[in-house]
């Protein structure tokens, strides 16, 4: 007998907090993610020569070739050899606005224990064990969390020592939402 999803609402809320106060804990008091981005020689001149580009916020990359006919013109093949390649997110000015980025990662990982709990309660009976669950939705919770950051590496240049620490980060979050599952599965 399928598990209601309903019956599952408290482990949803309760791992979604407990995922959010270890990532908390884990990017506040620990330091492996220091090296997620380097430091720019003359970043007060970079910045001075943005803000007189007017560059508004979003995702950019240069060159940027406007079609697959102009990847392969002489012009554009050229700026990619002479370098740099320059994949960039450009946010607006203003004060840090935490509460709404914390918001936001709540609220993702309500998502991710939502589907961990549909899945799992899809695929196991109410008389499920510990193990099972626990290995059902830390499945679901690992691919929600840390399986797609690799694109990142592979399409947008992102360092792969990044992608791995954040990859980490995802384990630990499906481990505490497979524990909180296993621990209150009906």
């Amino acid at each position: 007998m399928d598990v209601a999803l309903s019956s599952l609402a408290i482990p949803i809320l309760l791992s979604a907090v407990i995922v959010f106060v270890a990532s908390s804990v884990m990017h506040m008091m620990l330091t492996y993610h220091k090296k997620d981005f380097g430091t720019l020689p003359d970043e007060d001149g970079l910045l001075d020569a943005f803000r007189r580009l007017k560059i508004p916020p979003g995702d950019y990359c240069a060159p940027k070739a406007e079609s697959m006919e102009a990847m392969k013109s002489p012009a554009f093949l050229e700026k990619v050899a002479k370098g740099p390649v320059v994949i960039m997110t450009v946010g607006a000015g203003g004060p840090m606005n935490m509460g709404a980025q914390m918001t936001q990662w709540f609220v993702y990982s309500v998502v991710i224990s939502f589907f961990a709990a549909y899945v799992t309660s899809r695929v196991l009976t109410a008389d499920a064990h510990y193990l099972e669950v626990f290995r059902v939705a830390g499945t679901v919770a690992f691919m929600g969390y840390a399986m797609s950051l690799p694109q990142f590496s592979i399409w947008y240049k992102r360092n792969w020592g990044t992608t791995f620490r954040s990859m980490f980060d995802g384990l630990v979050y499906s481990l505490l939402t497979a524990g909180t599952f296993g621990w209150l599965w009906p």
